[in-house]
């Protein structure tokens, strides 16, 4: 097991960051860390499982640099968000050059597949959920599934459209009275939304590439790797 130490960025993400936690919400938190270089010499160098550390109590995910990258690569949204909070409880030289590169981490059609994408198979598992006579939990956990993924396709055509991510949601309650919606039964408005952000896709212009920057993020590790030599 990687010990987690040499934190490049760090912040509170989820919930808390759109702006739509409740007394009862987890504190989430994500950050990105450097394992010792010499580590990818040996036996079981830090990558695939072993290059992510999860905790609870508090909730906190760590994923090596090198995992990370590759995660931002694809545009896996809950990593992503990461790259574009307003504030971190740690920021160093490292991860202001992290910052300063998200950027080059975007494509176009992987925003798209990530974004709308996960969202359509998620919008079908609440669609075959039935009709909104679930229990007490399940009715919350659907509220739950629903405004968050109102929330992916919304970001993710913001950040189709302009390149720009903005975590924080201008009107959470919007979100909040859309998944109590869509628990109580109301199923056609999150088909609705979806099918909205689907002719919104197709619409949209993008100042975003067909790939990344692979060359500007592979730099950006070297840095990372030279410095933990």
């Amino acid at each position: 097991m990687v010990e987690v130490t040499n934190v490049l960025l760090a912040g509170v993400v989820g919930s808390t960051a759109y702006g739509l936690a409740t007394p009862e919400s987890d504190v989430d938190r994500l950050a990105v860390f450097a394992a010792p270089t010499a580590l990818f010499h040996g036996l079981r160098p830090p990558t695939g499982r072993q290059a992510t550390k999860v905790t609870t109590n508090p909730d906190v995910t760590q994923h090596e640099a090198g995992k990370f990258a590759s995660l931002c690569l694809g545009v896996n949204p809950s990593v992503t968000e990461l790259l574009w909070l307003e504030e971190y409880e740690t920021r160093t030289g490292l991860g202001d050059r992290l910052i300063g590169i998200r950027a080059a981490f975007l494509s176009a059609p992987r925003v798209r597949d990530a974004y709308l994408g996960y969202a359509v198979s998620q919008f079908r598992r609440l669609e075959g959920r039935g009709d909104g006579s679930f229990s007490a939990d399940t009715r919350k956990r659907t509220a739950k599934h629903a405004r968050h993924l109102a929330r992916l396709v919304h970001q993710g055509l913001e950040l189709y459209r302009t390149g720009l991510l903005t975590v924080r949601l201008a009107e959470p309650q919007w979100y909040r009275d859309f998944g109590e919606r869509v628990a109580g039964g109301e199923l056609d408005e999150a088909k609705a939304v979806l099918a909205k952000a689907e002719q919104d896709f197709d619409a949209a212009s993008t100042p975003l590439p067909e790939r990344p920057d692979e060359g500007a993020v592979e730099e950006w590790l070297l840095q990372v790797r030279a410095a933990f030599l």
